[in-house]
């Protein structure tokens, strides 16, 4: 196994148009450490204007947090985090995955309720309810002699195919089903309409919220949505096998290229900045990335 050690920065922000009085916001930005994955060797956060409060905790999917309020008035937020990450390449891993038509015993069989329970990803969340439309697309895609890893494999190259890759097509708010109609998209589109596909097949599907290395290798192509924090699927294939990763907006198992800051059900599990705020008029939302290899 090979390694590939990053240094990443962010630049996250908001300028409001009239000043905040006061806010309170929930941030999950800082990478994670994961056995034999990706291990966070050094990060910090800086906030400014600097919190009145702030307090550190750990959600229910593992992933640490930090909240923090603001009581003065103030025009903008600007949050940065720099770290170095270390990220482990993934062994080619065989197909063990059972059938489509076996898969509900495997699941019947696991009895924990563990964040990393295939339970957790198999009915609604809170921005995902099945749609008769994204239903029928996926069972296009299951034919009764594929195994579970190959369905989502499938799945995650017709998504690919079948979708445009648009940052101005789509807002934070918009709705799978609108995003599918579209067939336009950013990634977050992308891996909500890849997760109800393989839940509408009983196939457990979560969120990946992350970073994608900025810098490709040469002669390779630079991946999509590089320029921002980036999404992609968790799919459960099977007791023997578990969960895999694949990044329906490039058609790519994830691997070294791809850091991982938090798992959830959907995107609202992982928001990385999320709060409220005493204001009136709009904002506007600024955001950097980097992620560049060191040599």
């Amino acid at each position: 196994m090979t390694a590939v050690l990053y240094d990443l920065s962010l630049r996250m922000g908001y300028i409001y148009d009239v000043p905040a009085s006061g806010a309170r916001h929930i941030m999950r930005l800082m990478p994670l450490s994961l056995t034999n994955r990706q291990r966070l060797v050094a990060g910090s956060i800086t906030i400014s204007p600097t919190p009145d409060e702030q307090s550190h905790f750990v959600d229910f999917f593992q992933h640490p947090a930090t909240a923090f309020m603001l009581r003065a008035p103030h025009e903008e937020l600007d949050i940065r985090m720099q770290a170095r990450v270390q990220v482990e390449s993934q062994p080619i891993v065989a197909d063990f995955s059972p059938l489509l038509a076996d898969l509900p015993e495997e699941i019947a069989g696991i009895w924990s309720l563990a964040p990393d329970s295939p339970h957790h990803f198999l009915g609604d969340s809170p921005r995902l309810t099945p749609t008769r439309e994204i239903a029928d697309y996926a069972r296009s895609c299951a034919k009764p002699d594929l195994t579970a890893m190959q369905i989502a494999h499938a799945l995650c190259t017709r998504i690919n195919k079948d979708f445009t890759y648009d940052p101005d097509a789509t807002t934070v708010d918009t709705t799978p089903l609108e995003a599918f109609k579209l067939k336009r998209g950013v990634c977050q589109d992308f891996t909500h309409v890849m997760i109800l596909a393989l839940r509408s097949l009983g196939i457990p599907a979560g969120y990946v919220s992350g970073f994608l290395r900025t810098i490709p290798p040469p002669g390779k192509e630079r991946l999509e949505g590089a320029d921002a924090m980036h999404a992609w699927v968790r799919i459960w294939c099977g007791e023997t096998i578990g969960w895999i990763e694949l990044d329906p907006t490039n058609d790519i198992p994830a691997g070294t290229d791809h850091i991982v800051v938090a798992y959830g059900r959907d995107y609202s599990d992982v928001v990385p900045v999320i709060g409220v705020l005493k204001s009136y008029g709009g904002q506007r939302a600024v955001q950097a990335v980097d992620v560049i290899p060191l040599k």
